[in-house]
């Protein structure tokens, strides 16, 4: 697992090879959720404040997400990515 960012307590990894639909892992103190790129909580749960900055995170760098899933599927290294400030 690869952690791409850290900010406000938030700790966003992900994981090489993993399943599809991409997707983020995300933990927050005790919380613990995976959620799609494209903004959908696939399992777990988190408080609605810290699931507003992750999705606002999300939209800003979207891009690089993307990016950094295919060099997962492909075994490559993932890039860390700008935390929210």
């Amino acid at each position: 697992m690869a952690e791409l960012s850290r900010f406000f307590g938030i700790i966003i990894s992900m994981f090489g090879a993993d399943h599809n639909p991409p997707h983020i892992h995300i933990r927050y103190g005790d919380f613990e959720a995976i959620i799609t790129i494209q903004k959908e909580i696939v399992k777990g749960e988190m408080p609605a404040r810290i699931l507003k900055l992750v999705l606002t995170w999300i939209d800003l760098h979207k891009n690089e997400l993307l990016a950094n899933w295919e060099n997962a599927q492909k075994g490559l290294e993932l890039n860390k990515i700008e935390p929210l400030k």
